[in-house]
């Protein structure tokens, strides 16, 4: 009996030990496929960022893109109103000069033009200089007694933050208020005109300058 139950528990061992061993080959083959799950789970999430990376730099190179256009369309687009006075001459000269139209919007001119990065005049300006200053590719706002201050402030903040443009008073003007630029000028009623907006959209720099690239600032008043 002895004998036998020796055997038996020799047995009982070796099967004990035949269990925890495939328990633990279940365990670590569970743990290993959890670690295969947890890769893919972070594969997959890293490549949604990448591709929300992606997807959220085509969507803004597009939107600027689909802004440029939108300006240079805008640029290009005819205004309703615009006058425009064909070749002018561009002779530098000493005397005062007469010009076709008022205010002047190009021909021969003063050496000087004046400081029009965003310059706002609260006096009358040298028609000789201004003109110059229109060769240079600025836009040139005037207004007489009929803008109201609503009018002028909002002018006025509007060139202040827009270089290549001036402002000033100009009395004899007809219009209440007028957009130059060389050779093409617009007269408005009132600030709120959205044609303003899209004159400096269209003039400032625009394709009429004569000299692009040229100072606004070192001139005089």
């Amino acid at each position: 009996m002895g004998s036998a139950s020796k055997q038996s528990n020799k047995s009982g061992g070796k099967q004990a030990g035949l269990d925890r061993r495939a328990r633990i080959a279940e365990l670590r083959a569970a743990e290993q496929r959890r670690d295969r799950r947890n890769k893919i789970v972070a594969s997959v999430a890293a490549g949604v960022l990448v591709i929300g990376a992606i997807a959220t730099g085509t969507w803004v190179v597009m939107d600027q893109n689909q802004k440029k256009k939108d300006k240079e369309a805008a640029a290009n687009a005819d205004i309703p109103g615009v006058k425009t006075f064909g070749d002018l001459t561009r002779n530098h000269v000493k005397e005062k000069v007469t010009y076709p139209m008022t205010p002047p919007v190009g021909g021969d001119h003063n050496a000087i033009w004046l400081d029009c990065m965003g310059h706002v005049y609260d006096q009358p300006v040298e028609n000789e200089r201004a003109v110059h200053s229109l060769e240079h590719g600025a836009v040139w706002v005037t207004y007489n007694g009929k803008a109201t201050p609503d009018d002028i402030k909002t002018l006025s903040d509007k060139v202040k933050t827009t270089p290549y443009s001036l402002m000033s008073p100009y009395p004899d003007e007809q219009g209440t208020i007028t957009l130059n630029a060389w050779s093409t000028q617009l007269v408005v009623d009132s600030a709120s005109d959205p044609r303003v907006n899209q004159f400096f959209t269209k003039y400032v720099q625009g394709k009429q300058t004569q000299e692009p690239g040229a100072s606004c600032t070192m001139g005089q008043m």
